[in-house]
């Protein structure tokens, strides 16, 4: 038994000098030895198996891709003294590992370093432009209007309409990439890539907002409410014109027609009755009778002279009865 501990023993013995004198260095990694905490040699990055003495040399792995930055949303003024809540984010990856290691240690250290820099630079970037020059994109894009209000004039017509930008969004993130990327570099880290993911209005500042759009609409609103109060009293205007011109037209025509109508009659009569003495004798009777109708009711007292032809009628009526 004694025998097979030996070989046993050495055989434990040698792997384990051997596992403790490699390391396997990943195609994502850089590597970066140090012995009693300082750096020996050269970064390694070359992925595969290589050696190091042991107890002595600790291996510290850095990742070699591209690695993502993402900020905390941050309050901050922009130059027209808006305050807005910017989200940013970025890439980055280590392109100097032994000054990466030097500087920064780890990447907890690395992520503090770049809030550091990339926050203050977004701030910088922010305050030296307007609110319209942070939330729009770029100064070719061609906002969409809104069709209802394209008729506005006098002091309504600059409702709803953006005034050109000079700047926008995107030069304000290169101004940023720009200025954190010399920063950076002096740990060891390329600055790939710096966006605004979000920006969201400070929520006093939203309220106003919202108050200012409901004002312009309400004032919008108003507008095409007078207009068509005028279009309507126009339209009843224009029909009360309407009916007047008809109704006279119908009167006009309803006299003329009446008209016609007693003057053929009166020719009818007058026919009738000039034929012979008699009939004219009789058509005066029976106008005289019509007119006593008329004018002698049943409490009627008239006083008439001995000459009057209605008196004569009822004379003569009156000497046929005795």
């Amino acid at each position: 038994m004694s025998g097979f501990g030996k070989p046993i023993g050495v055989i434990a013995t040698t792997l384990f000098l051997l596992l403790t004198c490699s390391y396997t260095v990943n195609q994502t990694e850089q590597v970066i030895i140090t012995q009693f905490g300082r750096p020996i040699g050269l970064p390694i990055t070359d992925p595969g198996l290589h050696f190091k003495l042991p107890f002595v040399q600790q291996v510290n792995s850095f990742d070699k891709r591209y690695l993502a930055w993402d900020g905390p949303m941050v309050e901050m003024s922009t130059k027209d003294k808006t305050y807005v809540q910017v989200d940013t984010f970025a890439r980055w990856r280590i392109t100097d590992p032994m000054r990466y290691y030097l500087r920064l240690r780890d990447e907890r250290s690395a992520q503090s370093r770049l809030e550091d820099i990339l926050g203050s630079e977004t701030r910088t970037a922010i305050a030296r432009h307007e609110l319209i020059e942070v939330v729009r994109t770029d100064k070719q894009r061609k906002p969409l209007q809104d069709e209802s209000l394209a008729g506005l004039t006098g002091e309504e017509a600059g409702i709803g309409v953006l005034r050109p930008i000079r700047v926008g969004r995107v030069a304000i993130e290169s101004d940023v990439f720009n200025a954190a990327a010399p920063k950076l570099a002096e740990f060891g880290v390329e600055l790939l890539d710096v966006r605004f993911k979000r920006i969201n209005y400070n929520p006093q500042v939203l309220e106003r907002i919202h108050q200012r759009m409901i004002s312009e609409r309400l004032q919008i609103a108003q507008r095409f409410r007078s207009e068509g109060e005028g279009e309507a009293a126009r339209i009843h205007g224009n029909k009360e014109r309407d009916i007047n011109e008809i109704e006279s037209a119908a009167y006009k025509q309803v006299q003329e027609i009446q008209g016609e109508a007693d003057a053929k009659a009166a020719e009818i009569y007058a026919k009738a009755y000039a034929q012979k003495p008699e009939a004219a004798e009789f058509y005066k009777f029976l106008k005289s009778m019509e007119t006593y109708r008329a004018v002698i009711g049943a409490e009627a007292s008239l006083v008439l002279s001995t000459n009057s032809d209605l008196f004569g009628l009822l004379k003569r009526a009156d000497a046929k009865g005795r």
